[in-house]
């Protein structure tokens, strides 16, 4: 931070130097400014960014059977979608931070005896909360859609060794989608020891079939969506299966996989998948095809009425009036996802304007109490609100760009109203 004898003895000078010169001296203390903003932004947003990361996240992954290697190869494409949420959070953080520090060590009241305004110290945050904002866009961009997708094309892919992992933590296989359950002693690298085989009854009660084996492999074959399990020295225990019950064999296993667990190849169905361009391609296409639906809806209708069209007519005007109503949820759905990303964007500098004044007026040097002020308005007010927001929009209840930006509009209405009080003060 600024020292006080370098302050106080280039302030004490700033009323009677020419224009020029002033203007050079207020650069440095900007620059000065900036530095801080920059050391505790990075700091804070490496230390929130790697708890939430290595604490949540990974944590959750770990519990569901992922391996280290898997663990690793996936963080670079988790960070990603962190940032928008961390970034504006140390934005704050930061601006309360270094100004609270500023109004703490008295070198605001510095500033204000060198007969500069308190608005002219508040550029270099306002400059932090403009960068911030146009890198997440730039993320939200194309790198975030393309690294999610890339996420749940990699978790496709890692279906056999998911399995694996779950077998080695759990000992069994229980899936509500999944036809079967299977239970284990032991694993000894691929080979699963002592295996229990049940296939769950058509009538969802108890099984229809159980059978042991000494050992068992699982192969996953996405293009077909099973799961083959190749059992040595199989055992019919209950029910009929090849064979004779009792019998010793090898026998393969093929078991259906649900959808969400093995799709050969993942499409980006989801807004929140899609880049910027492909957003906009979706939309024309469902534009497309909502004024097709509701030409042939105006046809069929207008047939119907004038009892010329077929018996089935009017049926098929309900099908493509609910046809319809599904593309309008959908667009719906892309424009609230349109507008949600500059929306949590221009959070980052929306919070640089209720920082600045908010640290200044509780004057706190001390990280704890900058942490507590930081992230009550986030909790409270912000991200409740934006998150309702975006939900009912999604839903059709609220015009997207209007119902989207509320919670900007509110901390922008926040940060102006502490900023005219802190310009009259």
């Amino acid at each position: 931070m600024i020292s006080d004898h370098t302050a106080k003895t280039e302030l004490a000078v700033l009323p009677s130097l020419p224009h020029g010169r002033r203007f050079v001296y207020w650069g440095r203390i900007h620059r000065m400014i900036l530095w801080e903003l920059l050391k505790v932004f990075i700091l804070a947003l490496i230390g929130l960014t790697g708890m939430i990361l290595m604490g949540g996240i990974v944590g959750e992954a770990s519990r569901n059977g992922l391996s280290p290697l898997q663990i690793l190869g996936a963080i670079p494409l988790l960070l990603p979608s962190l940032l928008p949420y961390t970034i504006p959070t140390t934005t704050l953080f930061a601006t309360c931070i270094v100004y609270g520090r500023l109004s703490a060590d008295n070198e605001i009241i510095a500033l204000k005896s060198a007969g500069i305004h308190i608005i002219h110290m508040l550029w270099p945050a306002l400059l932090l909360g403009l960068v911030a904002s146009v890198i997440t866009m730039i993320l939200y961009v194309d790198v975030i859609p393309s690294t999610r997708f890339s996420m749940r094309t990699r978790a496709v892919g890692d279906i056999e060794e998911l399995l694996y992992a779950m077998l080695s933590r759990e000992r069994c296989i229980k899936h509500p989608k999944i036809e079967v359950e299977i239970h284990v002693d032991s694993i000894q690298g691929r080979k699963l020891q002592d295996v229990l085989f049940m296939r769950k009854a058509t009538n969802g009660g108890g099984f229809d079939l159980v059978a042991r084996a000494k050992e068992a492999e699982l192969r996953v074959e996405t293009a077909t969506k099973r799961l083959l399990i190749y059992m040595h020295q199989c055992e019919i225990v209950q029910g009929q299966g090849v064979g004779t019950q009792g019998v010793a064999l090898n026998h393969i296993w093929p078991v259906d996989l649900p959808a969400e667990l093995c799709n050969p190849s993942p499409t980006k169905g989801k807004p929140s998948d899609m880049t910027w361009l492909e957003l906009n391609e979706h939309e024309e296409k469902l534009l497309h095809k909502q004024q097709k639906i509701s030409h042939e809806i105006d046809v069929h209708q207008l047939a119907d009425n004038l009892s010329t069209g077929q018996p089935g007519f009017a049926r098929h005007v309900l099908h493509k009036i609910n046809e319809r109503k599904e593309c309008d949820r959908q667009l719906a759905f892309i424009s609230s996802e349109r507008h949600m990303r500059p929306a949590i964007a221009i959070g980052c500098l929306c919070f640089a304007l209720v920082g600045c004044p908010v640290g200044i007026w509780f004057s706190k040097s001390d990280f704890l109490s900058a942490f507590i002020t930081c992230f009550l308005p986030i909790v409270v007010l912000y991200y409740p609100l934006l998150l309702c927001m975006i939900n009912w929009s999604r839903a059709g209840r609220l015009i997207p760009w209007i119902g989207v930006y509320n919670a900007d509009l509110l901390m922008l209405l926040v940060g102006s109203i502490l900023f005219h009080r802190l310009a009259r003060h």
